[in-house]
């Protein structure tokens, strides 16, 4: 199995919503296409990837540096020597020679991202669904056939008040969600507490309901947001402080008597060994939330899940970033503790397949081979015309 050709193409996301940091007006993804030379159905089997959401296409990159070595290595060596089938850990090793240790988010996201369609393609050559690849080869064959998923929402928007909250709200209910994620830090803190206290209010428990503010509060508001918070035994309160600011989160972790979450930010193994070893973090409680085709991948995932093994961490504990095909194969494939999803927000590429539904806050999955974009057939058809 070779790879014949490699093609990026950015995208823009067109979405205006807005949390406590940034608006999403100029937000951009790279869509990736891996071409071999193998068929399936007389078509040739090609694997897709985007870099997530929340950073950037990464375009230029992946142009100048990843795929003139994936391209111009010798096909032996990117290829598993027992099955002839491309090998992804080979593929991340060619992609990183000559590369400096750390600045990790000026290569990680685009190297996880053709990782991500390599991955794709190697389950489409043997004709299975990615989370049954990754199971057979991480997790003795086990995976789930259902994932818990929450759902996002409660994004700041101009004229959106409490009524439109309760609205959203009540209609994610109906689509088969239980567990909300609402933004705060954003607006001031009464504000934010009586979005909160709305969004309990219709959910039945505040153990449905989790906050995020971003990574968009200073010391002082992360003092403030965590203590107005702590009498409502949230779900968890994510992004309490700036990802690398494990001092803060270290303190907040030793007053905040509830679950906190954060990891989306974080790009590196060592970036997660060192929450583990500063930030406080408590196994069994916290929640960490690496967005896989962000961080160098899934083989480099598989280092990251060491770590925390190492640290007494459960994977139960691991709910990736990202509500999409990616981040779902891999939450079923390694047995996670769950998915979020992102409906209506980010265009084509938030959300699942088209045949997805979601029955007591659980996904079923799909057993399409690969990761599964050919059930999804708004982003399928901007992959398409890559080539």
């Amino acid at each position: 199995m070779r790879i014949l050709d490699i093609r990026e193409i950015s995208v823009p996301l067109r979405s205006s919503m807005r949390n406590a940091v940034f608006d999403f007006s100029e937000m951009t993804t790279s869509v990736v296409a891996v071409l071999t030379d193998l068929r399936r159905n007389n078509q040739p089997v090609i694997g897709f990837s985007f870099n997530s959401t929340g950073r950037y296409a990464c375009g230029d990159v992946m142009r100048k540096r990843m795929i003139p070595r994936l391209c111009e290595a010798d096909p032996q060596s990117l290829q598993d020597p027992v099955t002839g089938l491309l090998d992804p850990a080979a593929a991340l090793a060619c992609m990183m020679k000559r590369e400096k240790p750390a600045g990790h988010t000026e290569r990680s996201i685009a190297v996880g991202t053709i990782e991500l369609a390599i991955w794709d393609a190697l389950a489409k050559a043997q004709d299975l669904p990615l989370h049954v690849v990754l199971a057979n080869r991480y997790n003795g064959g086990r995976y789930l056939d259902k994932v818990p998923c929450y759902v996002g929402g409660g994004w700041y928007a101009p004229g959106k008040g409490l009524e439109h909250l309760e609205g959203e709200i009540r209609q994610r209910l109906d689509e088969g969600y239980t567990t909300m994620k609402i933004k705060v830090g954003g607006a001031s803190l009464s504000e934010d507490i009586a979005r909160l206290e709305t969004a309990i209010k219709v959910l039945g428990s505040s153990e449905r309901l989790a906050v995020d503010a971003n990574a968009g509060l200073d010391r002082n508001r992360s003092w403030e947001y965590a203590k107005a918070l702590s009498p409502y035994g949230l779900r968890w309160f994510e992004e309490a402080t700036d990802p690398l600011d494990f001092k803060l989160m270290s303190e907040l972790a030793g007053e905040y008597p509830h679950a906190l979450a954060t990891g989306e930010n974080l790009f590196s193994t060592q970036d997660v060994r060192n929450l583990l070893l500063y930030g406080g973090l408590r196994a069994g409680q916290d929640i960490l939330q690496v967005d896989i085709p962000q961080s160098y991948g899934i083989v480099q995932f598989t280092k990251t899940l060491n770590v925390l093994q190492e640290h007494s961490w459960s994977k139960h504990q691991i709910f990736p970033h990202a509500g999409n095909l990616m981040t779902l194969s891999a939450v079923a494939g390694f047995g996670l503790g769950g998915c979020e999803a992102y409906p209506g927000v980010f265009g084509p590429f938030a959300g699942f397949t088209d045949d997805a539904k979601i029955e007591d806050g659980m996904l079923s999955i799909s057993q399409r081979p690969g990761v599964g974009f050919e059930g999804q057939n708004a982003l399928f058809e901007i992959m398409c015309k890559i080539f």
